[in-house]
C-alpha cells in the first residue's frame, strides 16, 4: 500500500483511522499532562489525556455526522468544545488567601490540549504534532525563562509574619536604608499561625528592588530577624 493510498485511510472514518486518532490523542495528550503532572498541577497526566481525546471523538463523530447528512454543519460540535472546554479550565483556577491567582497555566493547557484534539479528530495530524511540540515547548522551556526572568525582576511582592505589629516600623526602615521602594502595603491576619507561635500580623508589600538587586536576596535577609516568624515572595 502506498503512502497516498495509507493517507486517504487515515482521513476517511473507518476502525482504522478511528484507532489511529484515539492512540495519537492518547499519546500526545499524555506528552503534555506528564509534564504538568511532575509539576504537581491541579491537572495531570490522565486529564489532559481524557480531554484530547474526548476533543477527538467529538471530531470524528463530527465527521461520521457530515457522512451521513449531508447538509450538517461540520464545526458545530468542534465549536461546542471549545466554549465548552473552559468550564473545566475554570475549576483549576483559584485566588490564594494573599490574593494571587493560580492555575492559569492549566487551564491555558486544557484549552490547548482540547483543539489538538480536534486537530486529531478531524483528521489534521500535521497540525496536531506540530502544536504539540509547541505547546511542550512552551510549558516547558518557556516556564524556565519566565521564571528567571520574574527572580530578576525590580518589581516584587512578598508576604511575611512578623511576632509584633510594632517591628512593621523596623521592616520599613530596613527596606528603606536598603534603598528598596514599598510601592503597597497590606495589613492582614496571619495564615500560618500556630498556636505554639506567638505571631501577631502579617504583611503583603509590593516593592521596587534597587538594580542588581535579587528576589532571593531580600527574602534570605529579612527571613534572618529574629520578629520574622514567617517569609516567602509571591510573585
Amino acid at each position: 500500500m502506498s503512502f497516498a493510498e495509507i493517507y486517504n485511510t487515515l482521513q476517511e472514518i473507518n476502525a482504522i483511522s478511528i484507532t489511529v486518532r484515539l492512540i495519537l490523542a492518547t499519546i500526545l495528550g499524555g506528552i503534555i499532562g506528564l509534564e504538568r503532572g511532575i509539576k504537581k498541577r491541579p491537572a495531570g497526566m490522565r486529564t489532559y489525556m481524557l480531554v484530547c481525546i474526548g476533543a477527538t471523538l467529538v471530531m470524528i463523530t463530527n465527521q461520521y455526522l457530515t457522512n451521513i447528512f449531508p447538509y450538517a454543519d461540520p464545526a458545530r460540535l468542534g465549536a461546542q468544545v471549545i466554549s465548552g472546554i473552559g468550564f473545566l479550565g475554570v475549576g483549576t483556577i483559584i485566588i490564594t488567601r494573599d490574593r494571587q491567582v493560580r492555575g492559569l497555566t492549566t487551564a491555558a493547557g486544557l484549552w490547548a490540549s482540547a483543539c489538538m484534539g480536534l486537530a486529531i479528530g478531524i483528521g489534521f495530524y500535521s497540525g496536531a504534532l506540530i502544536a504539540m511540540v509547541f505547546i511542550f515547548f512552551v510549558t516547558t522551556v518557556m516556564h524556565r525563562l519566565d521564571t528567571e526572568i520574574i527572580r530578576r525582576s525590580r518589581t516584587m511582592e512578598m508576604y511575611m509574619e512578623l511576632t509584633d505589629s510594632s517591628y512593621v516600623y523596623k521592616v520599613l526602615d530596613h527596606l528603606r536604608e536598603n534603598d528598596i521602594k514599598v510601592t503597597n502595603m497590606e495589613v492582614m491576619r496571619p495564615k500560618y499561625e500556630k498556636e505554639s507561635e506567638n505571631t501577631k500580623i502579617a504583611l503583603l508589600l509590593l516593592l521596587y528592588l534597587p538594580k542588581r538587586k535579587l528576589h532571593y536576596e531580600v527574602i534570605s535577609k529579612l527571613g534572618g530577624f529574629e520578629y520574622v516568624s514567617f517569609i516567602e515572595s509571591v510573585d
